[in-house]
């Protein structure tokens, strides 16, 4: 951002040098929508039946873009079109997919590890086996996301084995009604609504929901009008 308001400086690794004074000049500045967010819709788009979900202006900065590497090497159908490359961003659209199961870790873990959870919640419609390894860090998030979320998906009937670094994942799996505590944690929240879309039998009980809107505080009437039309 600061080079498209006209500053000058130079990256060298994790080194960034800038001299000054310099002179900048107002921009038009698009600010994306966050792929974080996006990722439940991503989801949602590809596992419930006779769908098809598209998001604009969402940020595709490459830093950030895992879920979308994961989407494909599953066998999502993901189309990215209305490139734009200063704001970095685009729209994606999902419809969905016959997935397969893969596996997620190394140098992928830093680009998507907010939405582990809920790419947790679209391993268990994939047939075969999903592994997530190399994710210790979910350990110290708002919870210790490796546990809650294997144990509020496995109340649902997924089949998830929790590991020291990550979790393997069998699918697919038929989820059923549940009650699921998301801990104060906004991800699992978000994760659980999505998960509630396939539930045929039951209904999902969502305690603390209130911690959604941490992040989202729309994301129940942004559900209600996709759900609706």
């Amino acid at each position: 951002m600061l080079q498209q308001f006209g500053g000058h400086l130079s990256v060298e690794g994790k080194k960034i040098t800038v001299h000054g004074p310099q002179k900048l000049s107002g921009q038009k500045v698009v600010v994306p929508g966050d792929i974080s967010s996006a990722a439940f819709w991503l989801v949602a788009g590809l596992i419930v039946p006779n769908s098809r979900v598209v998001l604009k202006n969402v940020g595709i900065n490459e830093t950030r873009t895992g879920i979308i590497d994961v989407i494909r090497a599953m066998g999502g159908k993901l189309e990215i079109t209305e490139i734009d490359p200063v704001a970095k961003s685009a729209t994606l659209t999902v419809e969905s997919s016959d997935l397969k199961g893969t596996e997620i870790g190394g140098a992928l873990i830093p680009r998507l590890i907010d939405e582990l959870p809920v790419i947790a919640l679209l391993a268990t419609q994939a047939q075969g086996v999903t592994v997530i390894k190399d994710a210790e860090e979910l350990k110290v998030k708002e919870t210790d996301r490796i546990q809650v979320v294997a144990d509020a998906l496995n109340s649902m009937g997924a089949d998830i084995t929790p590991t020291a670094d990550g979790m393997i994942i069998k699918g697919k799996s038929a989820l059923h009604g549940a009650r699921v505590n998301t801990f104060g944690d906004h991800r699992i929240g978000m994760m659980t609504a999505i998960a509630a879309l396939l539930v045929a039998d039951g209904e999902v009980d969502l305690d603390r929901a209130e911690a959604i809107n941490t992040s989202y505080p729309s994301f129940f009437d942004d559900l209600e009008s996709l759900i609706h039309g």
